[in-house]
């Protein structure tokens, strides 16, 4: 590690926060209703599809628009994938997806998840990425965001009957926030040399007399929301890392830069859709300390390099270059390694297949502990919502006072919803890695022996599960088995996950909201925010520890003894 690399590393997370202090008045802004500059357009869509934005849901209805707007973008997006051979925007006459290939790439696309069993230049056609996977980047970004500001309006005030109109916050949020980052965003990729276009592949003879194809296409504006959106699915098989993906290094510091604003913003607009601007920087601040901290013990492990390396003799100062750019150095990539696994963005520039074990067990664990640091956009702030009830639960348990979280009651039926919700993950990543380490069909997907061919199982299903997307590598995910069990895995990270946090929402809208008293516990200050980071900590630790004891931890203390499998 090195001092110009941790300056590195500070001066983006600085950036992303300057820009997070004016985004989340913004955020909350939108959220109200007072943003208006495209106002005719919005007009237009709300009244084509006869919605008055004036009319609150419920969470049940709410819950329920949002579950059928995802089940029509679903079947649409299957339906352009199977059929993309006969479509138009096809100059490379890619044929359809197969089914369980399509099922899996919809889901994915559709959950936030983009978790990728194919490569992009090899498999999609143009029509297939700016129609279909491009436009999913948007709206289920846009979902997630809805629910969150959903979730935050419950806590605003008592005796709410309604947490807003799901419809009106569908399209606030893709008309004022993502499309217009998207655009700024695009236009700056396409300058620093991402291509955008509709041209055939390029052929090139190479000094040897050989055919080298060069694959193009629209990437530029589907590599902004990729990021904006923390969707991550790679216009190229090799995502960020690939030279048309990641340009530079600059290019690459924008894409973390992006892939982590909006979560942090959302958390400041949560202070001020409550009232009260310190709660937003609590929560804003548990994630930037996770964040440095998953970056610092994955820049340390990468830069101790690789033991049996250094066993035989070589010279560990470039530390574990494998796997990695050069372009970028360790520094940017731990910082975006660890974003886009704690922004439930699953974009990668290296492939953390080749990690140290330990480097490769951080950001798998981030995902773990919930996508909450800073999570994906809107899921992330919902999670930690999530969470921050349980540490209020535990402290009311320490203190022996019925709990409360911004002056609403914490009672028995949000705690175990809450529970409920935080229990998903653990039975669907453990549940689906655990069959599918004793079932043949699966296990022949497996390229590695040993501990490190667990540990790509558990990752496989960990993202999934997380609705990350970013793959440890060395697993052939195109097979019927982890095309279907993954697509489910991705379908109970996303939607079972968030039906108990609405329903959260509903209960605690309805409650009075009651003036703080001489015994309420604050929950804008250090205590909480230490609280609420042990209490994801713990949670994370206790359900997945034992996994990756068997995984990367194992494989740590082989390659100290010398070892390989």
């Amino acid at each position: 590690m090195t001092l110009n690399g941790w300056a590195q590393i500070a001066l983006v997370l600085a950036l992303v926060v300057a820009a997070a202090l004016p985004l989340g008045r913004y955020i909350a802004a939108i959220s109200a209703g007072r943003v208006t500059f495209l106002a005719p357009i919005e007009r237009l869509i709300l009244g084509v599809g006869g919605i008055d934005p004036a009319r609150g849901m419920g969470w049940r209805a709410y819950t329920l628009a949002m579950l059928a707007a995802n089940a029509t973008g679903f079947v649409l997006l299957y339906a352009l994938l199977r059929l993309q051979g006969v479509l138009p925007f096809n100059p490379q006459g890619f044929a359809g997806l197969s089914p369980w290939l399509a099922f899996n790439t919809a889901v994915s696309f559709v959950t936030n998840t983009n978790w990728q069993a194919y490569s992009g230049e090899s498999a999609m056609s143009y029509l297939s990425q700016m129609a279909g996977l491009g436009v999913q980047n948007f709206l289920s970004a846009s979902t997630g965001i809805a629910l969150a500001l959903a979730v935050s309006r419950a806590f605003a005030s008592g005796g709410l009957r309604d947490l807003g109109n799901f419809w009106a916050d569908f399209t606030r949020i893709t008309l004022y926030l993502l499309l217009p980052l998207a655009i700024a965003l695009g236009i700056a990729f396409v300058a620093m040399g991402i291509p955008q276009t509709l041209a055939p592949y390029a052929e090139a003879t190479t000094l040897e007399g050989g055919r080298q194809v060069i694959p193009l296409g629209p990437a530029a504006f589907q590599v902004a929301i990729k990021h904006l959106g923390t969707n991550g699915g790679g216009f190229f098989g090799a995502n960020s890392a690939h030279p048309f993906e990641g340009p530079s290094a600059l290019a690459t510091a924008l894409q973390i830069w992006a892939q982590a604003v909006i979560p942090f913003a959302l958390a400041l607009a949560f202070g001020h859709i409550v009232g009260d601007r310190r709660q937003g920087r609590a929560l804003m601040l548990v994630m930037l300390g996770y964040v440095l901290l998953g970056t610092g013990l994955i820049y340390a492990a990468e830069a101790a390099g690789n033991p049996l390396h250094i066993a035989a003799g070589l010279d560990p100062a470039m530390g574990n270059m494998e796997g990695k750019e050069v372009r970028f150095g360790l520094a940017l990539t731990a910082l975006f390694t660890a974003t886009t696994t704690g922004a439930s963005c699953g974009a990668v520039n290296a492939m953390i297949d080749s990690f140290t074990p330990l480097g490769g067990l951080v950001p798998m664990f981030l995902i773990q502990l919930g996508e909450v640091l800073p999570g994906g956009v809107g899921s992330g702030l919902y999670g930690m919502l999530v969470f921050a009830l349980l540490a209020v639960f535990v402290a009311g348990l320490m203190v022996g006072r019925t709990p409360e979280y911004l002056g609403k009651k914490v009672q028995a039926r949000e705690v175990k919803l809450a529970m409920l919700a935080v229990l998903v993950l653990p039975a669907t990543i453990l549940g689906f890695a655990a069959v599918s380490l004793v079932l043949p069909a699966a296990i022949a997907s497996i390229q590695e022996a040993g501990p490190h061919g667990l540990s790509e199982m558990l990752y496989a299903y960990t993202s999934a599960a997380g609705n990350n997307g970013s793959a440890f590598g060395g697993l052939t995910a195109d097979t019927p088995w982890l095309n279907t069990t993954l697509g489910i895995a991705m379908l109970l990270g996303r939607f079972a996950y968030v039906v108990p946090v609405m329903a959260i929402a509903g209960a605690v809208a309805a409650k009075p909201k009651l003036a703080a008293s001489s015994g309420t516990f604050p929950t804008h200050g250090p205590l909480f925010a230490g609280l609420l980071a042990g209490v994801i900590l713990i949670l994370g630790g206790l359900q997945f520890m034992p996994a990756l004891a068997l995984g990367p931890l194992a494989e740590h203390f082989v390659l100290l003894a010398g070892k390989t499998f």
